[in-house]
């Protein structure tokens, strides 16, 4: 039933939020009302940073880089009554090294003017020094994970004949000629299986095994955790899905993360060609421009500030995941992430501050044998570069 009579003449309002007597639209007669601030800042989209505590880190100071020492294995026999003992003729153990070095000082800056500090209603200044740390922490997370990727194809540095170590492995997710196979649960499942006889195979350490998996990889294992031989199965709620190492499979911690590389981009390739051109996985929409398609990676070999080869974009099209221990990579670190904010005379000049974010650190892989790479959409893996020690740059 109507409760308003329209066809009685209209009272004429007054509308004191219009401007100039503009009112048209309700936008118009609201023009001048006060936009208040919620207090809370919609914040964008950050991925998480784990790489960090995941690998060795150390400091660097007076030098350029960080130097690493192998040793091989040596043999035994039985004595034999009469003879002297005088040490082996092979050599052994034999010795090898593997170096990092430090790039240059990677930087992330902005100008603060004072008015707009003045009159921002909320705090300018934390948020842009949030946003600096944050654009730090993601370039970290990358370059190990990419370097954790490139020990995978590796030999050895122990390259002595007959007393040659074990190198990096990488793994083929599924059997099809599909890159889909890389969200196939039963195919991931048996990949870290794989990956874990490897690693017993090779002698590396049952402590500090991660594999790092892309969202849709790791959502995919959740939805199916009654029936694919997750160890942690009886894990529910926000603990199972909260991607922090809580599912493991064959004693491997799986954590997931949007700066892993993924078929050539970060995290996530979007795509319904299928094959092996992509995953058939569309893009949810509205996904701006720092995920899927716009997330290609940069070269990072022979780039001006890196002095470590990290790989060019085309060399992890196939790139599906990571399964490692701690000893599968290093960082040297000769200025730890922080942030510097400007003051005094140069405050006054440019009234305003410029607040930097800086870094200076240097990743690479250490024990290729600690390092495992998933493919998919092939039969073979991505091919390996940086083949050269001690530097392993060409």
């Amino acid at each position: 039933m109507a409760q308003q009579n329209s066809a009685e003449p209209l009272a004429d309002l007054t509308s004191p939020g219009a401007l100039n007597g503009a009112i048209s639209t309700t936008a118009e007669r609201r023009a001048l009302y006060l936009k208040l601030f919620s207090g809370e800042m919609f914040k964008g989209f950050q991925n998480n940073t784990i790489a960090r505590d995941l690998i060795m880190k150390r400091t660097l100071k007076g030098g350029k880089s960080l130097q690493f020492i192998y040793t091989g294995r040596t043999k035994a026999e039985y004595h034999v009554p009469g003879r002297s003992i005088l040490g082996n003729d092979d050599a052994a153990p034999p010795v090898a090294e593997k170096t990092i070095t430090c790039d240059d000082l990677l930087i992330s800056s902005a100008f603060v003017y004072e008015l707009d500090e003045v009159l921002s209603h909320y705090d300018l200044r934390s948020e842009i020094s949030r946003k600096i740390g944050y654009a730090l922490a993601e370039k970290y997370d990358r370059l190990i994970f990419r370097a954790i990727a490139k020990g995978a194809r590796q030999a050895s540095p122990v390259a002595k004949a007959g007393f040659l170590e074990p190198g990096g492995t990488q793994i083929r997710v599924g059997s099809n000629a599909e890159k889909s196979d890389a969200y196939n649960h039963t195919s991931l499942v048996k990949a870290f299986y794989d990956a874990a006889a490897a690693l017993d195979e090779k002698g590396v350490s049952q402590d500090g095994r991660v594999g790092v998996l892309s969202p849709r990889q790791y959502y995919q294992l959740i939805q199916n955790v009654n029936s694919n031989g997750l160890i942690n199965r009886d894990e529910t709620g926000p603990a199972l899905q909260s991607g922090n190492g809580i599912i493991s499979i064959a004693g491997i911690k799986i954590y997931k993360s949007m700066n892993l590389p993924f078929f050539g981009n970060y995290g996530v390739k979007y795509g319904t060609t299928g094959g092996t051109t992509d995953a058939n996985v569309a893009a949810p929409g509205n996904t701006g421009s720092f995920v899927g398609s716009d997330t290609e990676l940069e070269d990072g070999g022979g780039v001006t500030g890196m002095n470590n080869n990290y790989g060019e974009q085309a060399a992890f099209d196939k790139s599906c995941g990571l399964i490692f221990q701690r000893e599968a990579a290093g960082c040297v670190e000769a200025i730890a992430p922080q942030v510097q904010v400007t003051s005094g005379d140069v405050s006054v000049i440019y009234q305003g501050d410029v607040i930097l974010g800086r870094l200076a650190m240097g990743a690479d892989f250490l024990n290729p044998a600690a390092c495992v790479e998933l493919f998919a959409g092939d039969s073979t893996g991505d091919t390996a570069f940086g083949t050269t020690y001690p530097a392993n740059v060409s």
